[in-house]
């Protein structure tokens, strides 16, 4: 009669959450996922599930999930950028994908507003053709605008913080907030915003030739495909740079390239990545990790700090 109850209670707790998540997301016109495979929404494809997969179409969707989600206690978490690593067991709760918010449209003084979903490709391509310059340094950065902007995203000829205007953010009260570019605290690959989710960025730009626009990029492109594995299912950058120094140079100098645990393997191409082979997880990349940092430390004495981002359950 104990173990009896005892399942009853599991039961109905269980019964209870999935009521609880069926009411955070009622009504909603986006597209909805319950025990969605993370792994198909990461450029590492690799993730286990989330309890339920939103895609709102609009703020207002936002808005309503975000009432809805914190009525029913559930945590929210966006799913943007590139940057991150979701662990083997997935995450608990709400997870907002932005892919649906893709519009953009431009403004007056050389201003673009874009959706929190668009892709930086896409968005840079949107510039290049009416000759608007400043996004050049994000060529072949994969990630959303949203997700860029968060992580202020970054390469060797610039930050996403060059060129933020304001934010559009839904605060976890669902209110709609413009935060201005002087109230947000950018640093490496950090951004203090208001707490919420992106909506959508007002971006600076500035009037420029297409012809100079465009070679800049396609140059750009064309060193990153020469210096860095993206043929291979990756999220960028592992490590952030020591100080004076390359991530990259370290973990090569410390005969890391090539390492692997499973299908996890420190590029050939460029150390700083991990690209997974094929059927990589979560618990490879991060036994990987795990091996890189200790060894770097050991032969070079520079201890390594994640720029990955780490999310859900091990």
């Amino acid at each position: 009669m104990v173990r009896r109850k005892k399942t009853n209670v599991t039961v109905r707790r269980g019964t209870d959450r999935q009521d609880r998540l069926r009411s955070a997301v009622a009504g909603l016109k986006g597209v909805v996922r319950f025990n969605a495979p993370l792994k198909e929404y990461t450029s590492f494809h690799i993730g286990g599930p989330a309890d339920v997969l939103v895609e709102p179409v609009n703020t207002e969707d936002i808005v309503q999930l975000v009432m809805q989600a914190h009525a029913q206690k559930l945590p929210i978490f966006v799913l943007g950028g590139t940057n991150v690593l979701v662990r083997d067991k997935g995450i608990r709760g709400v997870v907002v994908n932005l892919a649906k918010l893709r519009a953009i449209k431009e403004e007056p003084g050389s201003v673009l507003y874009a959706e929190g979903g668009v892709g930086m490709p896409t968005l840079i391509g949107y510039a290049i053709r009416r000759s608007l310059a400043g996004l050049e340094w994000a060529a072949g950065i994969p990630g959303t605008v949203a997700g860029c902007v968060v992580m202020n995203a970054g390469t060797r000829l610039g930050e996403m913080k060059d060129t933020v205007k304001a934010v559009r953010i839904v605060t976890p009260s669902g209110a709609v907030i413009d935060c201005p570019a002087q109230d947000i605290a950018f640093s490496y690959r950090r951004a203090q915003l208001p707490a919420g989710i992106v909506a959508g960025v007002w971006l600076q730009l500035k009037p420029g030739v297409r012809s100079d626009i465009e070679k800049v990029v396609k140059d750009y492109l064309r060193y990153r495909r020469d210096t860095q594995p993206l043929a291979l299912p990756s999220a960028g950058c592992v490590f952030k740079n020591p100080p004076n120094d390359s991530a990259g140079r370290v973990v090569e100098a410390a005969g890391l390239k090539g390492a692997h645990v499973g299908d996890a393997e420190i590029s050939d191409k460029h150390a700083n990545f991990i690209v997974n082979q094929g059927h990589a997880s979560a618990r490879e990349v991060l036994a990987l990790i795990k091996k890189v940092r200790a060894q770097v430390a050991r032969k070079t004495g520079v201890k390594l700090e994640l720029e990955l981002k780490l999310v859900g359950q091990a």
